[in-house]
């Protein structure tokens, strides 16, 4: 088995970066994953002592398939988020100040009129990370397992529908069940697997028309008796991870 893809949302709900390779820490997710989201206007994250919080508390592809229109990027070295719809730039601001935060919310808070509650906001806090789970960790897919969905649902799916970190080419379908309390290595860094990642609505959005076009969780659950895929493990080790590592099972 070997590393496939890498990738990570420095913006929770909006684009993948692809990476080549990425350095990572113990206990962390990869670097810049999900640190900002958009938080809806009416929920109460606060920076100075920050929670974990459920998905519904943010703009994301279970509630607000449009995102799937935007292209977004994100410069780690200036803090923009640049903004594009069709190729063309709708809006862009640095997220780490006043000003380049309000010209995103107000951009967010006009394109998904009606969709938020209250005006949208950007948030984050040192060292927080806005995943699913309240643990900070990466998600991993085999592609054998994603193709098997696509058997079941006799059609394309998209890899990236299911938004994970690492993807891995040449194990067996839903391998990475087994893998449940016991430790992977990847390249020189090792991870501990401990939850199977369950599918919401998210995953029935066509990242690449943003249409509703295949419903995943009713899918899974009819063709294999439960709705997951994926899973989620901690980084236990500093080091590098990069396409191409092999990945094995300590």
């Amino acid at each position: 088995m070997q590393i496939s893809r890498i990738y990570r949302y420095p913006v929770k709900g909006l684009s993948a970066e692809a990476l080549t390779r990425v350095s990572v820490a113990p206990g962390e997710g990869l670097p810049l994953d999900r640190r900002f989201a958009i938080a809806h206007g009416a929920t109460a994250f606060d920076p100075a002592a920050p929670a974990w919080m459920p998905k519904h508390n943010f703009l994301t592809l279970a509630k607000n398939e449009r995102l799937a229109k935007l292209e977004t990027g994100f410069d780690g070295a200036t803090n923009v988020l640049t903004v594009k719809r069709g190729g063309k730039k709708v809006a862009s601001g640095d997220l780490t100040t006043p000003t380049g935060r309000a010209l995103i919310e107000q951009f967010f808070g006009a394109y998904l009129e009606g969709e938020t509650r209250g005006s949208p906001k950007v948030v984050e806090a040192p060292g927080h990370m806005f995943s699913d789970t309240a643990r900070k960790v990466v998600s991993i897919i085999g592609l054998a397992s994603v193709a098997d969905v696509e058997r079941v649902a006799r059609a394309s799916v998209d890899p990236l529908r299911f938004r994970a970190n690492i993807y891995f080419d040449g194990g067996k379908p839903w391998q990475e069940f087994d893998w449940l309390d016991r430790e992977i290595a990847i390249g020189d860094v090792r991870l501990k697997v401990y939850k199977r990642i369950d599918r919401c609505a998210a995953t029935t959005v066509n990242p690449a028309t943003a249409e509703r076009d295949l419903q995943i969780p009713r899918l899974l659950q009819h063709g294999f008796g439960h709705i997951d895929c994926g899973v989620y493990a901690e980084i236990l080790n500093a080091g590098e991870i990069a396409q191409g590592d092999a990945l094995q099972l300590r």
